[in-house]
């Protein structure tokens, strides 16, 4: 794979990692672009974690290259963390503290200067809704309210590059809303976002490219659009609602791409289409079909592979987190 450094913030070469005689990580390389949302997915064991630990610099004993800005790890390391933030998959706080406490002094180890930490602290907090337990001691909080604090910790120091590992699996699904909605935005304003997630509708909401990673090698890396592009043969289904079914939708297996219709509830119908003739031809082909045979059609939708059917096409089932 031909790595475009120049335009890359992010940049693995061959990287290479072993625990004894477990390969954790083979020759993987990638890039990532500035402002991007880059999704790593892959099963447990694939080599997920030990990467984004080479990435924030808490393993420096590795082969290849890793370079962030520019800047060689873990030769950098000092000034990486320093544009680095970072939300582990467990979030680990001192429970005594308050949520002030815990903010301000992760502030003042980043070098925030207080005149800027106490109106950034309240802002941070304003944007993950936890301002009204500013002053409670993280003890007190739900497992969600400090997943909230770890993303909050993360970005409190605006940093250039935010890795996230399993960010929104202890949040229910109005605070997983806000939750991508402040990762987006924070890759609107050119931060750099490395997502990793069990959650592959997440993963497929926010990435704007997408690496998939198996037994320590990626598999394959691009949008989700390219992803699928890799499967011309993965069957389309057509996804029919009727208001009025005369009962002889059954016709429709006559049009040409039509492999077989079915129906697996009331007024609703499932077309399976040939992907390898024309998708839009046959999709006419079966609406005018079906008004021609007196069925009337409220609405149709025409079903793609989602990330998680393209994963399992690449790495099926996995082990434990390396």
């Amino acid at each position: 794979m031909e790595l475009k450094q120049k335009d890359a913030f992010v940049v693995l070469d061959k990287v290479t990692k072993s625990y004894k005689d477990l390969v954790a990580l083979d020759h993987a390389s990638f890039d990532v672009k500035q402002g991007e949302i880059f999704g790593y997915i892959g099963p447990n064991g694939a080599g997920k974690t030990t990467t984004l630990k080479i990435i924030v610099g808490l393993l420096r004993d590795f082969q290849g290259t890793a370079n962030i800005e520019g800047h060689p790890m873990p030769e950098k390391v000092d000034y990486v963390q320093k544009i680095l933030g970072y939300l582990p998959q467990n979030t680990a706080f001192q429970r005594w503290r308050t949520v002030d406490h815990a903010l301000s002094t992760f502030g003042r180890l980043c070098g925030m200067k207080p005149p800027d930490l106490e109106p950034r602290i309240k802002e941070v907090l304003t944007l993950v809704g936890l301002s009204d337990v500013r002053n409670k001691k993280i003890v007190h909080l739900s497992t969600g309210m400090v997943q909230k604090l770890g993303l909050a910790q993360a970005i409190l120091h605006k940093p250039k590059l935010l890795v996230l590992d399993e960010p929104l699996a202890q949040l229910d699904p109005a605070s997983r809303f806000q939750m991508k909605n402040i990762v987006r935005d924070l890759a609107k304003t050119g931060t750099t976002v490395i997502l990793s997630s069990h959650i592959l509708n997440d993963v497929q909401d926010l990435a704007t490219r997408i690496a998939i990673l198996a037994r320590g090698r990626i598999m394959a890396i691009g949008t989700l659009e390219e992803l699928k592009a890799r499967f011309p043969e993965y069957e389309q289904q057509l996804e029919i609602v009727l208001s009025r079914d005369s009962g002889r939708w059954k016709e429709l297996d006559s049009i040409a791409g039509v492999t077989s219709v079915e129906q697996p509830e009331r007024n609703k119908l499932l077309v399976h289409l040939d992907s390898s003739v024309d998708i839009d031809e046959t999709l006419h082909g079966v609406l005018q079909g079906l008004l021609a045979l007196d069925c009337r059609i409220r609405g149709f939708n025409l079903a793609t592979p989602n990330l998680e059917e393209v994963y399992l096409r690449f790495v099926g089932e996995g082990g434990e987190d390396a």
